[in-house]
């Protein structure tokens, strides 16, 4: 056999031996194949199985979904209410705040005031209670001065008893000189005594006269005239010469009316504008 021939029979070989192994490769694979096709079409199976678990699942799970979605409405329905319900609430209480607040304030301006009317009245109730140890020493020392003043009014007592009877008596004894006084055609009145006892320096004019010789002067009670006094009358033109004298019947506090006393010297008449004086001449002769 040749080289060549050799050459071929190797090759002859190799690519018989190329195709056992390449046959028994397809032969091991159709068998692998095959269980493997059922392996995976078990799988299949099982993915299916676990599909159509999965798609019950899914559909529970969507009915679940909706339960929770429907029960989550009424939830978040019923929490909302809750939440408006809050929130009026809340409005509610922050007005009460703000009301309490202000009465907070107004019960710190209540409580304030009220601490200061309490400063204020315990300032008074010390004050009366120094007023009241002052009106009781007042008092103690008011009982002593009483129980002297009691004494002292025994005393006067005793003295009024006895200037009771000593005024009875001067009543007496003034009623009988009054008597007596008016009997004698005299005034009883004790002020036109004393004016009578000492007349007054005045002087006057004659202001008017009448028939019955009753004259109205100038003068009059602001000058210290009484009835009972007497004055005299003068004439100063055209020569100073004394006429007469007259007593007072009547007197007003600016004028006086009076009555010449007998006749005038040499029967002269009173003229308006003639003086009178209290005193004897009413002035230097011209």
């Amino acid at each position: 056999m040749t080289f060549v021939g050799k050459i071929l029979v190797i090759v002859i070989m190799a690519f018989a031996l190329m195709f056992l192994g390449i046959s028994t490769v397809v032969f091991s694979t159709a068998a692998n194949w095959k269980a493997a096709h059922a392996a995976e079409k078990q799988k299949v199976d099982d993915l299916s199985k676990k599909n159509n678990d999965a798609l019950a699942s899914i559909e529970s799970l969507k009915k679940d979904v909706a339960k929770s979605k429907a029960e989550h409405e009424a939830v978040k329905k019923t929490l909302d209410n809750q939440v408006a319900t809050l929130q009026e609430d809340i409005k509610r209480i922050q007005g009460e705040n703000t009301a309490a607040r202000g009465e907070v304030g107004t019960a710190q301006m209540n409580a304030k005031t009220a601490l200061e009317e309490a400063d204020a009245r315990r300032k008074e109730t010390e004050q009366l209670r120094e007023q009241k140890l002052a009106v009781e020493d007042q008092a103690n020392k008011f009982k002593l001065r009483q129980a002297e003043l009691i004494d002292n009014i025994r005393i006067l007592t005793r003295e009024l008893q006895v200037a009771k009877k000593n005024a009875d008596d001067l009543r007496e004894r003034s009623a009988k000189f009054s008597s007596v006084l008016r009997s004698h055609g005299l005034s009883d009145d004790i002020s036109q005594v004393k004016g009578l006892e000492s007349p007054p320096a005045v002087h006057g004019e004659v202001a008017r006269i009448d028939a019955k010789n009753r004259v109205e002067l100038t003068i009059g009670s602001d000058d210290g005239l009484v009835v009972g006094h007497e004055l005299y009358l003068w004439r100063l033109k055209p020569r100073p010469e004394y006429l007469g004298k007259v007593r007072i019947i009547r007197v007003d506090p600016d004028q006086a009316v009076g009555q010449v006393i007998g006749t005038t010297v040499q029967g002269k008449k009173i003229k308006e504008g003639d003086i009178v004086s209290s005193t004897f001449r009413s002035g230097p002769r011209s």
